[in-house]
């Protein structure tokens, strides 16, 4: 409330701070806001304050944003479904019955019942996009390094990279107009000049050249998400796009690749979370004893599962196996979506196999549930940008997602396209538990 007191006193002056000024924005509970709590929906986090702000968070600040609260996740951001957070689930808008996706389930499920106008979001391996299609929301992932990880609470640091969630593509450009940049404090930023990111946003897509990746779009695809995603391409086709099919066959290893390379990253990572120097501190004999007892307290079973696996990747005698591999395969799918790109301008697919399904559904079934993540995983490897744009709903009324990527930096295209994108669908559904005027209109 006194932010929004001081962006009404700003206003009143006459001073203009950003295109995001008095907006109330949300922020996924795994970047450090001085002064809130920042737990990673995590029990060996809990009631930690962090002593400083994200770059994102005072970014935000500065531009008259309002921040009015933190968004639940997965715990650590290990997750699609956000049903492995510390403090409960969150449930989908659309059906209190489903999951809203994840890990930044929260942050899609605020933004479609309109208790914020925008979010932040994290994107490792689909984490922004694949909760913004289940929930019918736009939700996009910035090329690596655009937007500063300064702040983020790393899950796997080579692929984290924080993004927006809207209800509009617009609001998405002036979004991330307003996070990204060069940040000193983050090794791996972009030191690039941060063009107009919303220039073509009205140029439509004649003259386009748009891929379909044939791996995306046939096996293990709902038979009704295809549908909505092959009617928008012939919408697109209508619209002066020039749409051909493109193969990328390493995306096939793409899924088993991430659960090797993300894993040993959160393995390191996580290593830092000992009950020594902030957080959960659990007694013991020795300092040993100590750790393991924090450790064996404060993390939940599907960090417990990824830290095994990482450490196991990395371990002696099977760090080339295993790891190593994986990064090879990493290389073979950047290699094949950079000749893709020299005969097309932007790569299409579904965003999620599937809508929302059911609480609990997957919960006992890790693979299937990584599963989730098969369409948005490989511009993670690649370190493009992608996003996903809402274009209907199936037969129970659940959204459907449609994924636009493009090359690396290229973000001005990817908007251009997704603008026509969200012009054609003219989605205008609302969920049943969106509770604010603002939806509404």
């Amino acid at each position: 409330m006194r932010g929004a007191e001081a962006a009404d006193a700003a206003f009143a002056a006459g001073e203009v701070q950003g295109p995001l000024q008095g907006i109330p924005v949300a922020l996924k509970d795994n970047m450090c806001t001085r002064g809130m709590p920042t737990t990673c929906s995590s029990k060996i986090l809990d009631g930690y304050e962090p002593p400083y702000d994200a770059t994102v968070a005072a970014r935000l600040r500065a531009g008259g944003a309002v921040i009015v609260g933190k968004t639940n996740l997965d715990e650590f951001a290990m997750g699609s479904s956000t049903e492995n957070s510390a403090y409960g689930p969150t449930f989908n808008p659309w059906d209190p019955a489903t999951v809203p996706g994840g890990s930044s389930g929260g942050s899609a499920a605020a933004v479609a019942a309109g208790t914020a106008l925008v979010a932040l979001g994290s994107d490792t391996g689909g984490s922004i996009r694949q909760p913004a299609s289940l929930c019918g929301i736009v939700g996009m992932k910035p090329t690596y390094g655009l937007v500063s990880r300064y702040g983020l609470i790393a899950f796997a640091s080579s692929l984290d990279q924080i993004g927006p969630m809207t209800r509009t593509v617009a609001d998405a450009v002036a979004l991330l107009e307003t996070v990204a940049g060069f940040d000193p404090l983050d090794a791996t930023s972009y030191r690039g000049e941060v063009p107009s990111f919303g220039r073509s946003l009205e140029a439509g897509v004649a003259g386009l050249r748009i891929g379909v990746v044939t791996e995306l779009t046939s096996e293990g695809i709902d038979s009704q998400v295809l549908g909505a995603v092959t009617s928008m391409l012939d919408d697109l086709a209508e619209a002066g796009a020039d749409i051909s099919e493109v193969s990328l066959p390493s995306t096939t290893y793409g899924l088993p690749a991430y659960y090797l390379i993300a894993p040993a990253e959160c393995s390191a990572n996580l290593a830092r979370f000992d009950g020594v120097r902030y957080g959960l501190r659990v007694e013991g004999e020795t300092t040993e004893e100590m750790m393991a007892r924090t450790r064996a307290e404060g993390f939940g079973p599907e960090v417990v599962r990824r830290v095994l696996l990482g450490t196991y990747a990395l371990s002696a005698g099977y760090y080339d196996a295993f790891y190593g591999r994986a990064l090879r395969v990493r290389t073979l799918i950047r290699r094949d979506f950079e000749r893709a790109y020299e005969d097309v301008d932007v790569l299409v697919s579904p965003t999620s196999p599937t809508t929302a399904f059911a609480v609990g559904e997957r919960a006992a079934d890790p693979l299937a549930m990584y599963y989730s993540d098969v369409c948005t995983i490989p511009s993670n490897l690649t370190g493009d940008p992608g996003i996903s744009v809402p274009i209907g709903v199936d037969d129970a009324g659940l959204p459907i997602g449609f994924q636009v990527m493009a090359p690396a930096l290229e973000e001005e295209r990817l908007f251009r396209v997704a603008a026509e994108v969200e012009r054609l669908a003219a989605f205008s559904a609302r969920p049943a538990l969106a509770t604010s005027e603002v939806v509404a209109s």
